[in-house]
Parts: structure tokens; C-alpha cells; sequence
């Protein structure tokens, strides 16, 4: 406990709040070795003094899902302190019908909502008695599905007391950057003899069409270039419920505040994974 909150501290003491208060946040999940300091750039950005509600929406690595699922326990536990499930707000969800219940198992395998809860302990430890969380498990959705749940989330999002932690690595690079069961990137473009290069390039691509709040731009990029986004599914609930805020005339901007890989790319036998944090405004 000790030790991951000096590290956390470390690395948030490092970074600005310049985005903040976040409605929203993108960071990855991978060990914090390798994204601990860019997953502060999203952190730094919420504010402990108005969240008293956090969604934390990340993709299903290791069972299939075509819905959403919910944990079927009342309390997180991590080094820091316990983090309470919202027991009001998960029966609200499971009233519409569109969930199913996570098994303990599954629960426990998952990292990808796991690795989101000390950073969120601690960012929000000035009010630990005082917020809940609703743990999502985001499932291999259809564009429709994606559509439907953002419209679900939506009214949710439109609260300034709400938070959502969308989590998502970016591209997996090479023949052995598995994350759990998402496929390897490994389409190439000459551009300057680096593969570096080129992955770079795509994720920035992709970031850019994440920051123009548009889902229909973002899943023609992934159909177009199939980037291994392992969280494409929760960004594109995300953005959904955007874009139904957006209808209603709520004016929000996104930016992505960092970008980072686990290793640089020179040659064919060389892997990477890449991310990157950001966070979205109300205005």
C-alpha cells in the first residue's frame, strides 16, 4: 500500500490539471510500469470536490460478451482504501434489461476495470467516504449496441457530479504485444524506414478522430485500419453518449493530454503497446 501510494503521488505530482474538471477520462490499463505516468495526465484532471459518482467502463479481455455486464459484488478492494459499489445506480441498469452479471471469476480475471481502482482511490482520497463507483464490463459491441448504451449513459454523463473512466490501451504492436485476447497490429506503411513511424502515426490518427466527438468517424477508422484499440468498444459508447448530449445542446471538447509506449519499434521481431490519456470538458 505504501509503496503504490508514493508512486502514485510521484507521478501525479508531476503533471498539471489543465483539463479539470474532467465529465470524462481515457487511460490506459496495462501495468504501471509501463502507463502509470500517462495514466496521471488523465487523473490529474478530476476533481474530488464535485465526483460523487464514477463509471468505469472497460472492455472484456478474457470472456465474449454482445452487452454490457455488472460485477455481482458490493466492494473493491485495493492497497489504498475500499471502494464501494453504487448498489442504487447498478439497479437502475439491471431494471433495463440490456446487462447481464459478471461471474467471480470473470471478476476477478479482468484487469482492465482492476487497474483503474487505485488510481481512482487516490485521486479521489481527499473524499473517500463520500463517492461510489459502477464498475461496467463493455462486451464486443455492434454499432447499434454501441449506440444504445451511449444513449443509456447519456443521461448519466449529462450530471456534473458523475465522472466516467473509460479505459483503453491503444495499439498493440508485433507478434507477442497480446493484450489477453486482442488481436496484433501489424500492418505497415513505409514512411521513414521506422515502424515507430508508422504506429505513431496511426494512434495519432485515431486520437484526433476521438477528439472530434463524431463515433461514426471513429468506427470507420477502426473498420478502415483496424487499429488494436482493445477499449474501442467503451470510447464508442463514450462518444455516443456525446453525441446525444451534443443533440441536446450540451458543448463539450475532448483532449488527449499524452502519449506513450512500452518500447519503440526497429525491426520485425520488436513489439510495443501504446498509450495515451485525455479528458473531456463540459463547457
Amino acid at each position: 500500500g505504501p509503496q503504490l501510494n508514493a508512486q502514485l503521488e510521484g507521478w501525479l505530482s508531476q503533471v498539471q490539471s489543465t483539463k479539470r474538471p474532467a465529465r470524462a477520462i481515457i487511460a490506459p490499463h496495462a501495468g504501471y510500469t509501463y502507463c502509470g505516468s500517462c495514466a496521471a495526465h488523465a487523473y490529474k484532471q478530476v476533481d474530488p470536490n464535485i465526483t460523487r459518482k464514477i463509471f468505469i467502463l472497460g472492455p472484456s479481455h478474457h470472456v465474449p460478451l454482445s452487452r454490457c455486464a455488472l460485477s455481482s459484488v458490493d466492494i473493491y478492494r485495493t492497497p489504498l482504501y475500499d471502494l464501494r459499489i453504487d448498489q442504487k445506480i447498478y439497479g437502475e441498469l439491471w431494471k433495463t434489461g440490456m446487462f447481464e452479471r459478471m461471474s467471480l471469476q470473470t471478476d476477478e480475471d479482468e484487469h482492465s476495470i482492476e487497474m483503474h481502482l487505485p488510481y481512482t482511490a487516490k485521486a479521489m482520497e481527499s473524499h473517500k467516504d463520500e463517492f461510489t463507483i459502477i464498475p461496467v464490463l463493455v462486451g464486443a459491441l455492434s454499432e447499434s449496441k454501441e449506440q444504445e448504451f451511449g444513449k443509456l449513459f447519456s443521461k448519466y454523463l449529462a450530471d456534473p457530479s458523475n465522472l466516467f473512466v473509460v479505459s483503453s490501451d491503444f495499439c498493440h504492436w508485433g507478434n507477442s504485444a497480446f493484450c489477453c485476447s486482442v488481436l496484433t497490429y501489424t500492418f505497415y506503411k513505409q514512411m521513414d524506414g521506422s515502424k515507430t513511424s508508422c504506429l505513431n502515426f496511426r494512434n495519432a490518427m485515431g486520437m484526433s478522430i476521438i477528439e472530434q466527438l463524431d463515433p461514426v468517424s471513429f468506427s470507420n477508422y477502426l473498420k478502415k485500419y483496424h487499429n488494436t484499440i482493445c477499449g474501442r468498444h467503451p470510447i464508442g459508447v463514450l462518444l455516443n453518449a456525446i453525441n446525444e448530449l451534443q443533440k441536446n445542446g450540451m458543448n463539450m471538447s475532448f483532449s488527449f493530454l499524452n502519449y506513450a509506449q512500452s518500447s519503440q519499434c526497429r525491426n520485425w521481431q520488436d513489439s510495443s503497446v501504446s498509450y495515451a490519456a485525455g479528458a473531456l470538458m463540459v463547457h
